[in-house]
């Protein structure tokens, strides 16, 4: 998957009649090898989430978008997202409203599988992520925010993935079930699927990536090997990124300054 220059606006009417256009996202660009982990870090606000429906084709209606997007050498179109959705790309949501608060979780899981071996994969995948068969019954207001993420990680791992967008999946998991989590989206790079981690939790991030996108006001303003998240950051390219590495807890909090999401 690579994007060059992506850019996204969106349309708004004020006062009335007039319009404007608002663009949080300029120059974005980040790009995944098949069997590549690439973590793409920053700040709230920052374009990471918009990054992620983009190449889904998944924004709202009054969205502009130009640039390029290519996945595995041809143009990412809009049919073409349609088409790849949910079958070779995997989307693993942020938000747990993303279920449908009408189903079973475990009915939701077994969406897009074969009928045949729905129920047997779907036992399979809460036995991996931690659930208990029974809560498969259960309708999503019934379960944990914890449990929540793991049902939407399980909704997403699907046979023939090839590009995998995990966007913030591991907030409010437990330890054990957030080393299966990140063992899994290892797991699909080293079947040769590229993965790319938005995500504000760079320590887990730099345990499985391979790269990281720092991306800072819509821009991406680092891409750099995750050797470089070393010492007092001297390897790393910008002043931005050395402050979010040297901000972090098991560096002191050496930049006290520097606004960043928990």
């Amino acid at each position: 998957m690579k994007v060059e220059n992506l850019s996204i606006g969106f349309s708004q009417y004020f006062r009335g009649t007039q319009k404007r256009v608002i663009q949080p996202i300029a120059n974005l660009h980040v790009e995944i090898e098949e069997g590549e982990i690439v973590a793409v870090v920053g700040a709230s606000g920052s374009g990471k989430s918009l990054l992620a429906h983009a190449i889904l084709g998944i924004l709202p209606t009054n969205a502009i978008c130009s640039g390029s997007m290519m996945y595995r050498g041809e143009e990412l179109t809009k049919k073409r997202k349609e088409e790849l959705r949910g079958r070779e790309i995997s989307f693993i949501p942020q938000s747990v409203n993303y279920l449908d608060p009408l189903m079973p979780v475990g009915k939701q899981v077994q969406i897009g599988l074969a009928k045949q071996r729905a129920q047997e994969r779907q036992n399979r995948l809460f036995a991996h992520y931690g659930l208990k068969e029974s809560d498969g019954r259960l309708y999503p207001h019934e379960l944990s925010g914890g449990m929540l993420r793991r049902v939407l990680f399980a909704t997403s791992v699907r046979e023939g993935v090839k590009l995998v967008i995990a966007d913030e999946p591991t907030p409010g998991i437990h330890p054990q079930a957030l080393a299966e989590i990140l063992k899994q989206l290892q797991q699909f790079a080293r079947e040769g699927a590229g993965v790319m981690l938005i995500t504000h939790d760079i320590m887990s991030a730099l345990a499985i990536a391979d790269r990281v996108a720092v991306i800072k006001d819509g821009q991406t303003i680092e891409l750099s090997p995750v050797s470089a998240f070393s010492g007092t950051g001297e390897q790393l390219q910008t002043d931005y990124a050395r402050e979010l590495w040297r901000a972090l807890p098991q560096n002191d909090f050496a930049c006290q300054e520097l606004r960043w999401e928990a």
